[in-house]
């Protein structure tokens, strides 16, 4: 029944493209790969063929369908509004129901068991902090690298790397904030009230960008905001969205929806944008709720003529994540919310219209494109001459910073929203 009404709705779906083309360019496998059945217009060709049964579902078309970052850049420029988000998602829905022997990506069982024990929970996640960080400071990470059987293994190369655990805000007394292993259910704004709004904290999030939650929160209490973090919240659901586990997304999509109108809050806000997109398409607003990035929130927010922010005569390079850019159409507003800092010169990262390569777990999964699609940016960041680097997703933002670090450039990779926050005094 499942894969009945997955074909149906793909059939209608891919029958909208009028292979023009135009999404060519715009698709970066395309571009690096010059192969058609890696490019949007092919791999709906590929879906409808399969779907209608004239091509057969095997491992050749399932390639295809994996080396698709679902940048939805070819979405953003098609002239007859093709849903693309939605059939890749289905389609590798229907993969996963008709094929599982087949997938050409297999994930090991020691990480299809940490998504299922975490990712799902992430409360457990803020339990583990003060372990993880203890192993962190101790070493053992780096020299368990050294091992022959983990030395070249991507998931283990990028736990490595990762930047030092951070501890969320429990208290805001007289300025000073204490740190805790979790977050407290409301954060009262300071001086004038101005309104109350949801903090969607993620899940790995909460371990490798605790400054961004920290200092979203800071910011947005300054401000005159309350902020009210539900802690049964639960992971978007984006990596099982996209890796065809529909009904495991839809489940977490619902508990966060439940959690969420139980606030009765007109905003919930996301500061990773690739979860804003996930949250605000599965439905977990209603008609008396908005999803909104933090950054375009701030940048309609009032009270900053009673906020002093200090100067930073730097070069800032923006980096425009795909979900932020393609789908959520905000890019425009981390460079506003920068240029609210004195001194600074904002200036975007060349080839900003191109993917990263992180794209969820796209990284690991198919390492030499996502390696080759991070290399330009490394470079235009290298040659710009800044010493930041700031960027609205938590993807991005790890797979960038771990290239940077692997060539010995000197970057610092962060939210916007964190370096604002720092400016404005916040110590992290």
């Amino acid at each position: 029944m499942l894969s009945k009404i997955f074909k149906d709705s793909i059939i209608h779906e891919s029958s909208q493209c009028v292979s023009c083309g135009l999404c060519l360019p715009h698709c970066p496998t395309y571009r690096l790969l010059k192969s058609e059945a890696d490019s949007p217009r092919g791999r709906i060709a590929l879906m409808n063929g399969v779907v209608n049964e004239r091509i057969p579902l095997n491992a050749r078309f399932i390639l295809h369908m994996d080396r698709c970052l679902t940048c939805r850049s070819c979405e953003a420029v098609c002239p007859n509004n093709v849903p693309y988000g939605h059939l890749i998602d289905k389609t590798r829905a229907l993969i996963a129901d008709q094929s599982k022997s087949l997938v050409a990506t297999q994930k090991s069982g020691a990480r299809s068991m940490l998504e299922r024990l975490l990712l799902t929970r992430p409360v457990r996640l803020d339990r583990l902090r003060r372990l993880f960080y203890f192993i962190q400071k101790s070493g053992w990470l780096r020299w368990l690298q050294k091992l022959s059987q983990l030395e070249k293994n991507k998931l283990f190369k990028f736990v490595v790397q990762l930047p030092l655990v951070k501890f969320p805000h429990t208290a805001s007394v007289a300025g000073v904030r204490a740190s805790g292993d979790r977050w407290r259910e409301i954060y009262p704004a300071e001086g004038e009230r101005r309104g109350e709004v949801g903090l969607f904290l993620g899940c790995v999030a909460r371990i490798t960008d605790v400054a961004t939650l920290n200092s979203s929160i800071y910011v947005l209490n300054r401000l005159g905001y309350t902020v009210h973090v539900p802690p049964d919240q639960t992971c978007c659901g984006a990596l099982y969205q996209h890796g065809g586990a529909m009904k495991q997304a839809a489940s977490l999509a619902q508990q966060n929806k439940s959690v969420f109108s139980g606030l009765k809050v007109k905003t919930i806000i996301s500061a990773a944008s690739g979860c804003g997109v996930q949250l605000l398409e599965c439905g977990v607003a209603d008609e008396h709720t908005q999803i909104v990035d933090i950054s375009r929130f701030l940048t309609a927010a009032e009270g900053w003529e009673s906020v002093e922010i200090m100067s930073l005569p730097q070069k800032i390079l923006v980096h425009d994540p795909c979900s932020l850019r393609n789908v959520l159409r905000d890019q425009v507003y981390p460079y506003k919310l920068i240029a609210r800092i004195p001194g600074v010169q904002v200036m975007s990262l060349p080839g900003n219209d191109q993917c990263c390569g992180a794209a969820g777990t796209y990284f690991i999964d198919q390492q030499e494109i996502a390696s080759r699609l991070l290399e330009s940016k490394l470079s235009a960041a290298m040659d710009s001459g800044a010493r930041y680097l700031v960027t609205s997703n938590i993807g991005c933002a790890m797979h960038i910073a771990n290239g940077l670090y692997e060539k010995g450039i000197d970057m610092e990779v962060l939210h916007p929203v964190t370096l604002l926050a720092r400016q404005m005094g916040l110590e992290l």
